[in-house]
């Protein structure tokens, strides 16, 4: 079986996910337009050589509906021979994407292909694709959960509960995410992934004087006093201060064969090395991250101790936390340029963001192993496992 390597990584800078946000103006197709046409610029390759883009957009309804991926596909000016679609794993997508890529060149489906991702959470808001009293589940799940599925902050205050992670904690986490983000920032670090956009040059949400101090004041986001009557082990600690905002932003990486990458002259930063997906409990919901950790180092044949640099996406820093304490993973090696709560979380786009910034800071800091996983909304998590070339 062939390999299957990243030749570039782009993303945008990301914006608040709020009508005044910095991106708010621009259309979620042109957000993923702009990445792809900075993909195709910056690795110089014909785009006409693409085989297929695949894309992941959480909320496909209204300006994110239609196959969003294949008409940013034309916006960007790609010949209409350039096929496009668009997957939905919650906020996995777009690492569902790259693991789809990846994959059809490993099996050869594939010579060239794009992994990417939008979401505009100021145009397309969270949930607007389920019109109001419509249930998304259905019958047979009301059966089998009969006391109810639960929001993701819910989820998050019981997995703080169930791994004794106090606010204290979280906030601390939540804090250190911000001051890496700053850093990485003001040290150049992120030159080389952020593609600037319509003059926005910088992630908007990123707090350099945040401090535990600040997020103590904070309220907690998810009270609710029927949850608080069901789960009376929740101490209500998780706050928008320890958790991700909402925001718009776009993400693209470019894979194929070291073969093809050899012949095209492009030099390669990393190989898709494994790749796994769990599903686990739909209420816990945000814990699958540690069996897919541990799943695809089975596959890679590595351990923890052998992976150099973690990207695990900061939902909530209880998601974070709770996996670190299960796989015993060295913090400092985690999200080195900061995480979600800090540069944001656009649904769709966070996969290929994740790998985007491990794949720069790979290269800027000589790892050999990297790891990146993701939880996603219903119980599910992807992880992948990327070498140095």
């Amino acid at each position: 079986m062939r390999d299957a390597v990243i030749v570039e990584a782009v993303r945008t800078p990301i914006g608040k996910g709020k009508p005044n946000g910095t991106l708010a103006h621009v259309h979620p197709v042109e957000l993923l337009a702009h990445t792809l046409r900075s993909l195709v610029e910056r690795s110089g390759i014909d785009p006409a050589l693409i085989d297929d883009v695949i894309g992941g957009t959480v909320d496909q309804v209204g300006e994110q509906a239609m196959n969003t991926t294949r008409y940013a596909v034309l916006s960007a000016g790609f010949p209409d021979t350039v096929p496009a679609t668009t997957v939905d794993r919650q906020c996995g997508s777009s690492q569902q994407a790259v693991h789809f890529a990846a994959q059809g060149v490993q099996s050869g489906a594939y010579d060239i292909v794009v992994a990417c991702g939008v979401e505009s959470m100021s145009r397309v808001p969270m949930w607007s694709n389920v019109p109001a009293g419509k249930d998304p589940f259905g019958p047979g799940v009301a059966e089998r959960y009969p006391e109810g599925l639960v929001p993701q902050g819910v989820s998050a205050e019981l997995i703080a509960a169930k791994w004794g992670i106090s606010r204290e904690r979280m906030d601390a986490f939540a804090v250190s995410s911000h001051q890496k983000a700053a850093a990485a920032w003001n040290n150049g670090l992120f030159d080389a992934e952020v593609a600037p956009l319509e003059g926005v040059t910088r992630d908007e949400c990123v707090r350099p004087a945040s401090t535990t101090e600040i997020l103590a004041g904070l309220k907690p986001a998810y009270y609710d006093p029927a949850f608080g009557e069901r789960f009376p082990q929740i101490d209500w600690s998780v706050t928008a201060g320890n958790a991700s905002p909402i925001n718009d932003g776009a993400s693209a990486v470019l894979i194929m064969s070291s073969e093809t990458a050899d012949r095209l002259g492009l030099r390669p930063i990393a190989r898709l090395h494994s790749f796994a997906v769990t599903g686990s409990d739909p209420v816990l919901m945000l814990t699958g991250v540690i069996p897919a950790t541990d799943k695809v180092l089975r596959k890679a044949g590595l351990t923890i101790d052998d992976i150099d640099l973690f990207e695990v996406n900061e939902a909530f820093s209880s998601v974070v936390l709770s996996w670190q304490q299960e796989t015993g993973a060295d913090l400092a090696k985690v999200n080195v340029h900061g995480g979600a709560i800090a540069l944001g979380h656009p649904l769709g786009a966070s996969g290929t963001r994740l790998t985007t910034t491990l794949v720069h800071a790979m290269r800027a800091r000589g790892a050999r192993y990297a790891l990146q996983t993701m939880c996603e909304a219903g119980g599910l998590a992807n992880a992948m496992v990327l070498e140095a070339v």
